[in-house]
Formats: structure tokens, C-alpha cells, sequence
């Protein structure tokens, strides 16, 4: 953990910087100590007014204000409980344990970190000296937090750092130790992706030789919502011995996954169209299921057909790399859903079948898609060919925002019935 200590003439100063931050979604307050009311129940004035009341018990000391931050390493997911307590393990240290103060929870940077706001001004009028605070007080509450905690030290926290930037390798199994791999993808993952259920995240980390169990619905750890990782091997079969989600350097633990399930839904509706672009691009044409997971492969986007044990195809997931982003097909609407998909993809091979059927004299060119596809199409003699057919859902595609409207209203009209 990082400390950072700044002085100042401004009480009102240092509480508009972080209320600005809970104004545009970027910091919640989640702990005033010494106050009245709850965190949530108390207005601007409340913030302000507590602490300046003691600024004007001792209207000579100028420099009066206090401004903490406490940095945590990447990888430390930490609770507002917890948080909570940290800090004020931390102000106790620095000798602030019986001020006032406000904590504020930071969402703005690529690490977790707190805000404390406080005076130093006493109810009796007198000053707590800020002399070496930073380099005495501060240093010996801070490495007492960490040993309580567990975190990461400061000293480390660089070479973390540098350790999470490399890119992430697969799991091997009985190749490096188990935990600590397992620990650097999933933090990495859970941190960078946005997902918002087991299973989505699933979807990032079995490209990791990784998988979250929850355990079968009848079992006493999904009774009690508990959590574990295993390792897998190259068939998708679990190795060794799972490792417990609340064991694990950040707990990942499904608590902590449901917050960020809500929190992902917000961050990835803006992403939603860029990935249907992508999509729409490689449906422009008849393809089939390999050739429509390699081409969106290669734009950066990972498919996964979800198929049962008799090989039918209930479900399709996106992992968009680019945008860190997992969509369900569902999710984007239902001309992606695995329902829609599987037809387009059984009439592309009935079609490519019946050209190669037919008498050529290049086998290997006849049993790809013609390249003169702007052209006529062969006539089944039946009415419209297939490829005709193909087309005209093509075009129907195209029409696909509409449908999805007309849907939703129909849905509403179906609701108010009820």
C-alpha cells in the first residue's frame, strides 16, 4: 500500500475535489467517522460543516486541512468493509483516530485507492503537528496495515506492476506452481474484462486453461455460494486440486463477482454495437460455423459454440479482445442468438453441398461459395434457388433494427395484458 499526505489552507478545497468525483460516477463515499449520520444521509454542508467547526475553534493555525490517499495494488479487489477498516487502522497510526474524517472510494485510475479528508485542529482548539507526519507517522501506520492485511507492500508494488503488464500465458499444469498461476490470469482477467456471470467469464479464462466452479446445484459449496478455480487441461477436463476463490490474492470470490457483474453491465453497453458491426461484416456473405469463427477471430473476436453432449448448439458467446467486452449472442439480439445462427449456417453447407454435387470440372473450386456471388444463381427449378434464399435473408438482415423494435413493442403490448 502506497501513502500519499498533502497539507493545506482548505477544508472546502479537498472535500469539492472528491464530491466532484462522486458527481460524474467516479467515487462514492463510504465512511465518515465522527459524524452523526450515515454516509449516505449526509449533505454537502454536513461534509463541510463538521471539520469547519473545528478549523474555527483555532483561527491562527492556517495551514489546517489534511488530505490522504492510500493506493492498493492491481490485483487487490478489496471490499467496502474492508476498506473501511483499513483506513481507519491507518488514521489511528497517524494519530487522526479521534478526528472526523470522510473516506472516499476512487473508480478513476487503474488501481484501487482511498481519499481521507480531515482536520487537524482538536475540539479543544489544538493543533496536531504535521511535522514528519509523512516520513514517521504515516510510514510506521502504513507497514502496520499491510502486515495486518496482507497487502501488497509499497516497496513491491512496483515489480507487481510489472509482472501484471506482461502478457498472460495458459496455465501448464505441473510447470510452474499451481496457485500463483492461477492467481495472475484471474486477477488480470477480472479486472480487465467485462462480463457479467460465471459463465461469460468463463468464456475469457478456458482460453487461460482456467475454470470458476460453483459446483453442482445440489452441493453444499453452492448452498453456501461458494467459489473455487481449477485448472484444466487441453480437453477442457479439470487437473489437481481446486483452489479456494477467498484463498486467492484479491479474493475472486462470487461476492466480489456479483458486484462486478453490475458494474459490467453499465461499462459494456456502450460496446455492444462496435461487436454486431464486427459480426455483421463477416455475415455480409453465406459462411459457415468454422469459416465464421475464423474470420471473426482474426477481427479480434473469439467465438465459443456451447454444444450439449450429442453435439446440437444451444448457446454462442463473443469475448471481444479488442474491447475487452463478453456478450452472450442472445444478448446482442436475436438475429445473433445461437437459434438464428445455426439455421444460417446448416443452409450455407445444404447449399454448398448441392454445388458440389453437381458435375465440375475443378472439385476444389466447385466446393467453395462461387466468387461471381453478385451474379445469378443456379435455379433449383422449385421457385427461388437457395443461394436466392440466402440472399433474400441477407436483406432481411439488413432490416434487423426494425424487427428488433417491432419485437420489443410487442413485448410491451404483451405485458400490459397481463
Amino acid at each position: 500500500m502506497v501513502a500519499k499526505i498533502k497539507t493545506g489552507r482548505s477544508i472546502s478545497g479537498a472535500i469539492n475535489y472528491n464530491e466532484h468525483k462522486v458527481r460524474l460516477g467516479k467515487a462514492e463515499l463510504i465512511s465518515a467517522q465522527g459524524y452523526l449520520k450515515d454516509p449516505a444521509n449526509l449533505t454537502f454542508t454536513d461534509k463541510l460543516q463538521r471539520l469547519t467547526d473545528l478549523t474555527n475553534r483555532n483561527e491562527r493555525t492556517l495551514v489546517n486541512a489534511l488530505h490522504v490517499s492510500l493506493n492498493f495494488a492491481v490485483s487487490e479487489n478489496l471490499e467496502n468493509d474492508v476498506l473501511q477498516q483499513i483506513a481507519d487502522d491507518y488514521m489511528d497510526g497517524l494519530g487522526f483516530g479521534k478526528q472526523p474524517y470522510l473516506v472516499y472510494q476512487h473508480h478513476d485510475a487503474g488501481h484501487p485507492h482511498l481519499h481521507i479528508v480531515t482536520t487537524n485542529i482538536e475540539p479543544d482548539g489544538k493543533r496536531i503537528s504535521f511535522h514528519l507526519l509523512a516520513n514517521r507517522a504515516s510510514e510506521s501506520a502504513r507497514k502496520q496495515v499491510e502486515l495486518t492485511y496482507n497487502l501488497v507492500k509499497a516497496e513491491d508494488q512496483g515489480k507487481q506492476q510489472n509482472v501484471l503488464s506482461k502478457p498472460l500465458e495458459q496455465v501448464d499444469y505441473g510447470k510452474a506452481e499451481l496457485k500463483r498461476s492461477i492467481t495472475n490470469v484471474v486477477n488480470k482477467i477480472v479486472k480487465a474484462y467485462k462480463f457479467t456471470s460465471i459463465p461469460e467469464l468463463n468464456a475469457v479464462l478456458n482460453q487461460y486453461n482456467i475454470t470458476a466452479d460453483r459446483g453442482s446445484k445440489d452441493s453444499r459449496m453452492y448452498e453456501k455460494n461458494g467459489l473455487v478455480y481449477w485448472a484444466l487441461d487441453v480437453k477442457g477436463n479439470k487437473l489437481g486440486v481446486p483452489i479456494k476463490a477467498s484463498s486467492i490474492y484479491g479474493k475472486p470470490t462470487l461476492k466480489a463477482l456479483e458486484d462486478r457483474f453490475r458494474l459490467n453491465k453499465v461499462l459494456r453497453k456502450p460496446l455492444k454495437e462496435q461487436v454486431k458491426t464486427k459480426i455483421d461484416k463477416v455475415l455480409l456473405a453465406p459462411v459457415s460455423k468454422n469459416a465464421f469463427q475464423k474470420k471473426l477471430k482474426d477481427d479480434g473476436i473469439q467465438v465459443i459454440f456451447r454444444q450439449n453432449d450429442e453435439g446440437r448448439l444451444y448457446g454462442i458467446t463473443f469475448v471481444d479482445h479488442g474491447s475487452k467486452s463478453v456478450f452472450n449472442g442472445s444478448d446482442l439480439g436475436k438475429n445473433y442468438s445461437a437459434a438464428t445462427l445455426i439455421n444460417w449456417f446448416k443452409n450455407e453447407e445444404i447449399n454448398r453441398n448441392q454445388i458440389v454435387s453437381k458435375p465440375v470440372k475443378n472439385i476444389t473450386q466447385a466446393s467453395k461459395f462461387p466468387d461471381n456471388i453478385s451474379g445469378s444463381a443456379p435455379s433449383s427449378g422449385d421457385g427461388d434457388s437457395l443461394l436466392n434464399i440466402l440472399f433474400k435473408e441477407e436483406q432481411q438482415d439488413m432490416a434487423a433494427i426494425g424487427r428488433l423494435q417491432q419485437n420489443k413493442r410487442k413485448k410491451k403490448r404483451k405485458g400490459h395484458s397481463l
